[in-house]
């Protein structure tokens, strides 16, 4: 267009310049010649005679200096000044020297001639041929159009130029056939501009983009065309949501899978493009907290991790509403769910729950007694929750299911016993049924608590103490002890004696401390006037109801040596130990002359008495029987020999302290007739005294056999109720020969003992020395004898 501009400024020059030179220079510009020539001809070819055509003489041409002016730099055309021709000097392009697509492409050339000076003027048309095909100025052309475009709108191509002229330059535009497009041509000037029409709506889904080939078609012979691609690009525009393939998703996960771990990747798709196609992934904002706790969703991928710890036991499902979105504005979106069902696996160990619990249980409880409740659960699920509840079986305890699932009593199954055990430690252990299977235990602490069920308890049942007699009044002698084997008030003993209440009951002068089984003696006992005796002595507890149990207490008083011999025979009428004894002075040696007989209250050593002579006027007449008192005759008796004599002897015991007596015995010789005299006058006085000494006696033997009545029965007693082989009983000596004596004997395991009275058996064994009246006799069934005393 700029160059046809160009052609019709230079055209319009050159007529005014005709103009002026026809004004001004008319005598010097003769006339114009007007020639034609077609362009791309060769160089050299004739336009034509121009001096001819002028007039000019041929044969002057060169002398007046025939020559042509262009007003182009570029010399085209040239005349020959030997024949006056104009030609062509250079190959000529008329697109190129005109830059006219359908004007007439005129060279105007001077021809000049000197002497005179003559400027003709030489117009050339150059005329067109078809040597140029159309020619589009892009070889492509890309149109955008949206998808949404109505059909009839209007795309404006590019132009083909064509720089030939007239029928040569271009006529029409094809286009390939299609369903959418269609090419309309409109006139503008000279040009003939190509539109793009959209007969059809397109979908970018369908195809996005469309390549059409315009071709721009020439009317020279022949014809020449060119061609430019078109290539249609189909705008999306968002008419297409985000799809996922499926509305629900479903899928399964284990619990305890490790953070991090992927899980699933969404994949929705948009058909649209760019922007419009982009899609980005979100959780819906409605969703429960613990859902973005646990699950994280990736924008661009889709792809779900796990963010959090899942735990089956929490929650077994969860529900994941999913959007995907497109990045148009506004954007279009598409929904989805994800269904995550969590598995279940063996990761929790069962849960032991005391709902109730007695620690302390009475151990008089009856098999059955509920001690504790208890009930099992496990988080897991399935077989992985399935229990098993079991006890340890060294206990009397068991565990009792309830009518409700996994719920346990623990009740006794047997009889309980606090003195035996008093505390239990019971373990129960609950498995579950998973692979592998977990457990947990838990301990019950129970205390067994006591109740009354245990009387208080002596070692034995009967105890036997021995007392020294002439014990300080107000003192402890002795003392019981019982035990009891429950706790608390109700071990807590008491003591009190059983007392008969008669006059002669012996446990009114005892005493014993409630609180220590101390007993007390309130008077000093006298060996002489008892020896033994038995009382009861009972323990009681606090409990309730009150339990108590007795111990017979046998007491045997040991005798002291605190009674001196007492004097039987010789025994004046004043009560002095005085005597007057005759005897025949032939009475022969051997001769019995009197016995001195003593008693003493004592038993044992101190009982036992022995004789001596402190004095006598004759040692080689008489002799005296240590042990019996009797006074013989040592020889017969001579003439010189006095008529009395007089022997002090002297009895005494064998107590650690002696105690003693002396009798005094004089012994008249007499004429025989004068002893037969006198012995019939002392028969009748012996037999005064005898009776008196028989009385006596009588006296001390009913005394001494009901001493030992009474001894026989306590020691049968005993017996009796102890397996020790022990027997009591008193004994009479048989070989008493005037001397009172009396025993009481008892056996204690292998050992047998004697209380031994004034007079000894013989046999029997005295160990000198000795406080004590008990003696060891021997035991026939061992070959040994031994010989024990106690204090």
């Amino acid at each position: 267009m700029e160059s046809r501009k160009q052609s019709r400024g230079k055209l319009c020059s050159w007529f005014a310049l005709r103009l002026f030179l026809l004004l001004f220079v008319g005598n010097l510009a003769l006339g114009e010649i007007r020639y034609s020539v077609p362009e791309e001809v060769k160089e050299g070819t004739v336009v034509g005679n121009v001096a001819k055509d002028l007039g000019l003489d041929i044969s002057s041409l060169v002398g007046r200096r025939f020559r042509v002016v262009s007003e182009s730099k570029d010399a085209f055309f040239e005349v020959n000044r030997d024949n006056g021709a104009l030609y062509v000097h250079k190959k000529i392009d008329r697109e190129e020297l005109c830059q006219e697509g359908s004007g007439a492409c005129i060279m105007e050339l001077k021809v000049i001639v000197e002497n005179p000076l003559e400027i003709h003027y030489v117009v050339v048309e150059i005329t067109d041929v078809n040597d140029h095909s159309p020619n589009f100025p892009e070889k492509q052309q890309i149109i955008e159009i949206g998808e949404h475009t109505l059909p009839g709108k209007r795309f404006q191509l590019h132009a083909a130029r064509d720089p030939d002229a007239g029928v040569n330059s271009v006529r029409t535009y094809t286009l390939t056939t299609n369903e959418h497009f269609e090419v309309d041509i409109r006139q503008r000037d000279e040009d003939k501009i190509p539109f793009l029409v959209l007969k059809k709506s397109l979908d970018r889904e369908l195809k996005d983009k469309h390549t059409l080939l315009l071709t721009a078609v020439d009317g020279g012979k022949p014809q020449r065309s060119g061609t430019l691609n078109v290539t249609v690009i189909v705008l999306d525009i968002n008419d297409n949501r985000p799809m996922f393939s499926q509305e629900v998703y479903q899928i399964e996960i284990q619990e305890n899978v490790s953070l991090g771990t992927s899980i699933f990747r969404l994949n929705a798709t948009d058909p649209d493009e760019g922007s419009n196609g982009l899609v980005e992934y979100s959780l819906v904002k409605t969703l429960k907290k613990k859902v973005y706790e646990l699950f994280e969703l990736n924008k661009l991928t889709g792809e779900i991790r796990v963010k959090g710890p899942v735990d089956f036991e929490e929650n077994d499902v969860y529900s994941l509403d999913i959007e995907a979105s497109d990045k148009a504005t506004p954007p279009l979106t598409g929904e989805c769910r994800v269904i995550i069902k969590i598995k279940d696996i063996n990761d929790n160990p069962p849960e032991i729950e005391i709902t109730s619990l007695s620690n302390t249980v009475p151990e008089d409880s009856k098999p059955g007694t509920i001690v504790s409740l208890i009930k099992v659960r496990d988080k897991d699920s399935g077989v992985n929750g399935k229990i098993i509840t079991s006890m340890n079986n060294d206990v009397p305890f068991e565990l009792k299911p309830s009518y409700k699932e996994n719920t346990y009593s623990v009740v006794t199954k047997g009889t309980l016993d606090r003195e035996q055990v008093s505390h239990y430690e019971i373990t129960i252990k609950a498995t579950d049924c998973g692979d592998p299977p977990l457990s947990t235990f838990k301990t019950l602490s129970i205390q067994i608590s006591d109740v009354n069920d245990n009387s208080p308890h002596f070692e034995q049942n009967l105890l036997h103490f021995y007392l020294v007699e002439n014990n300080v009044a107000g003192e402890t002698i002795f003392s019981v002890r019982a035990t009891d084997n429950d706790v608390s008030e109700n071990a807590a003993i008491t003591y009190h004696i059983v007392r008969e209440g008669s006059q002669n009951d012996v446990t009114s002068f005892l005493n014993v401390n409630s609180e220590n089984g101390h007993i007390t003696a309130l008077k000093s006992f006298d060996f002489e006037t008892v020896k033994t005796f038995q009382f009861h002595v009972v323990a009681s507890d606090s409990g309730s109801p009150q339990l108590s149990s007795n111990v017979t207490v046998n007491v045997f008083i040991l005798d002291q040596n605190d009674n001196a011999p007492v004097i039987l025979y010789p025994l004046s009428s004043n009560g002095s130990a005085e005597g007057v004894e005759e005897i025949p002075r032939n009475a022969n040696a051997g001769q019995v002359v009197t016995k001195v007989r003593a008693y003493d209250a004592d038993i044992g050593y101190n009982g036992w008495l022995l004789f001596s002579l402190q004095e006598v006027t004759e040692h080689s007449l008489f002799a005296l029987d240590r042990y019996t008192g009797q006074i013989r005759t040592l020889r017969s008796f001579t003439e010189t020999d006095e008529a009395e004599h007089k022997l002090l002897i002297l009895v005494k015991d064998n107590g650690n302290v002696s105690l003693s007596a002396t009798a005094t015995v004089i012994v008249k010789v007499v004429e025989p007739k004068e002893a037969f005299a006198a012995s019939d006058v002392k028969s009748a006085t012996n037999h005064d005294e005898e009776s008196n000494v028989t009385f006596y006696l009588m006296i001390t033997l009913a005394s001494v056999s009901a001493l030992f009545i009474i001894s026989i029965i306590v020691l049968i007693a005993m017996q009796c109720s102890k397996s020790t082989d022990y027997t009591s009983k008193y004994l009479q000596e048989t070989n008493y020969d005037g001397t009172l004596c009396h025993s009481i004997q008892y056996r204690s395991g292998d050992k047998r003992y004697m209380l031994v009275g004034p007079r000894m058996s013989i046999g029997s064994t005295i160990v000198p020395g000795s406080h004590a009246n008990t003696l060891v006799l021997p035991d026939r069934r061992r070959a040994s004898t031994e010989l024990t005393t106690s204090n």
